[in-house]
């Protein structure tokens, strides 16, 4: 079943901000060492993430919040039913993670507010878990209608046009039906980021987090402002690339900003560096856009199981995308059919195929000629070896010394 352990690491240490009432200034500057991290400032010279939709599989966005009006597409809720009627969602962990992928500030020039790593992409929530402090919260992760809401709404998510899809999600065991929802996500290219699991802490080899743990997703861990692994990051060999997830600032519904630390937050700032190269290379495949992600990244030991091939760089990512782009994912060049072109037109371009006609009776003749004088030279063969070994013993009588002769006792 569903176990979000993200959200239970959030509300545990998350410390709200005064509500609305944050001096906008205040908010930006506390981003500024995350932005630096990713190096966004070089990053947004190329692009802002304009004409992509990333999905957040999360407990619901707020629409109405200042720093996300506007870039908000409300999709379907799969919770529905699990909480008593009339209770309205929380959409916290949600909103916060959505504004770290697309916030867009506001005020003057949007100065102001939350800024996130792709401000000019627009946002599907799409509503798959409940917050742990909502009422339907413990029926819905113990009901077995809700076992297949995450598989619903990837499906749901590449259906209606995602670029990526954001799971700050984890739990403990996969279903072979989000597996499929995967694989039908990636054939679509559509990337999907995930979580790799808060539950690292005291541990050498933490649990495998899933969905972040299925082939083709990119499982992020989180690292501290000194691009270290934070304790409670999970460290397995799935984990592919880290961000900062200690001290983050996001916004909240109402108008609210929040802080807080987890994988969550790190996969939603990696979300938005996948959106950017979306947005600039609307075509490259989930894989090439994964390479461009670890090739960005820097680490001091190479790969290891705690941050995968280091801390995103944005700039870094777009300008190997940039490169990768340049490859056909066809071969080119002379005597290469080309995939897109009938096979009718390519044989007019190249000489005929000449077609031989077999005689079965004629291979069977031949056949047992050739049969017959492999069996006549494997005879005379024998025949040689005899003769030869007969001759040898002549030799051997004509050559051998006279018996000596043996007279009586003399007397």
């Amino acid at each position: 079943m569903l176990r979000p352990r993200v959200l239970a690491a959030l509300a545990a240490l998350t410390i709200a901000l005064l509500p609305g009432a944050a001096h906008a200034d205040d908010v930006r500057a506390s981003q500024d060492a995350v932005l630096r991290t990713l190096d966004l400032t070089r990053a947004w010279r190329v692009t802002k993430g304009a004409g992509v939709t990333v999905a957040v599989l999360d407990s619901g966005v707020d629409p109405r919040h200042r720093d996300l009006a506007g870039s908000v597409i409300t999709g379907r809720d799969f919770t529905a039913g699990a909480n008593p009627k009339g209770v309205p969602p929380t959409r916290l962990h949600g909103t916060y993670m959505a504004s770290l992928i697309a916030g867009h500030g506001h005020g003057p020039g949007r100065e102001d507010g939350v800024i996130g790593v792709a401000p000019e992409a627009k946002v599907l929530s799409v509503r798959v878990i409940l917050e742990d402090e909502e009422p339907g919260f413990r029926s819905f992760n113990s009901d077995v209608r809700y076992e297949t809401v995450v598989a619903k709404g990837i499906r749901y998510a590449v259906d209606r046009g995602a670029d990526v899809i954001n799971l700050s999600i984890s739990k403990d065991l996969p279903t072979e039906e989000e597996r499929d929802a995967i694989r039908y996500a990636i054939s679509k290219g559509v990337v999907l980021v995930a979580a790799a699991g808060n539950d690292g802490a005291g541990k050498r080899d933490a649990p495998y987090s899933y969905p972040a743990a299925i082939p083709g997703v990119i499982s992020v861990a989180a690292v501290t402002p000194a691009l270290r692994r934070a304790t409670f990051s999970n460290r397995n060999s799935s984990v592919m690339v880290a961000a900062p997830g200690v001290d983050i600032l996001g916004a909240g519904p109402g108008d609210e900003y929040w802080v807080g630390r987890g994988t969550s937050q790190a996969t939603a700032l990696v979300s938005g560096v996948a959106a950017l190269i979306k947005a600039r290379h609307p075509r490259m495949s989930p894989a090439l856009v994964a390479q461009a992600l670890t090739s960005s990244a820097s680490t001091r030991n190479r790969y290891n199981t705690g941050t995968g091939f280091g801390v995103v760089n944005a700039h870094r990512a777009l300008t190997t995308a940039a490169d990768l782009a340049r490859h056909r994912a066809t071969a080119s060049g002379p005597g290469v059919q080309d995939p897109a072109r009938k096979v009718g037109a390519a044989e007019r371009d190249t000489e005929p195929v000449a077609v031989v006609r077999r005689d079965q009776r004629a291979i069977v003749v031949y056949g047992a000629v050739g049969v017959a004088g492999l069996i006549g030279a494997g005879t005379g063969l024998v025949v040689l070896v005899l003769l030869v070994r007969r001759a040898r013993r002549d030799d051997d009588d004509t050559l051998a010394p006279p018996a000596p002769w043996r007279t009586g006792p003399q007397t």
